[in-house]
């Protein structure tokens, strides 16, 4: 779960009035993220364009990762051919 600080929520109605301040706080990263509120649950964060791209390659990553793994997992497992699972179950090619 994140953290954020009290300066970093604000309500969607404060976000609307004072979107130009807040971007430009974002941009200049005076503040690294901007919590957006409403009716008291968090809707959406706002992030520098870096940061967010950073998150995306991060997550990218981690997909690949979790892919390669999988694929190592699978080459001890016994495979066998579609040929053989169609006569373990009975099935002719021909009802296909």
């Amino acid at each position: 779960m994140v953290a954020y600080a009290r300066d970093e929520i604000i309500s969607v109605s404060d976000m609307a009035r004072g979107f130009s301040n807040i971007l430009t706080n974002i941009i200049d990263k005076t503040k690294e993220k901007v919590a957006i509120s409403k009716n008291n649950k968090l809707e959406a964060v706002i992030v520098n364009i870096d940061e967010y791209e950073k998150l995306k390659e991060a997550y990218e990553f981690m997909e690949h990762i979790d892919i390669y793994n999988k694929v190592q997992n699978r080459k001890d497992s016994k495979t066998i051919t579609l040929e053989e699972a169609m006569k373990i179950h009975g099935i002719d090619q021909n009802d296909l």
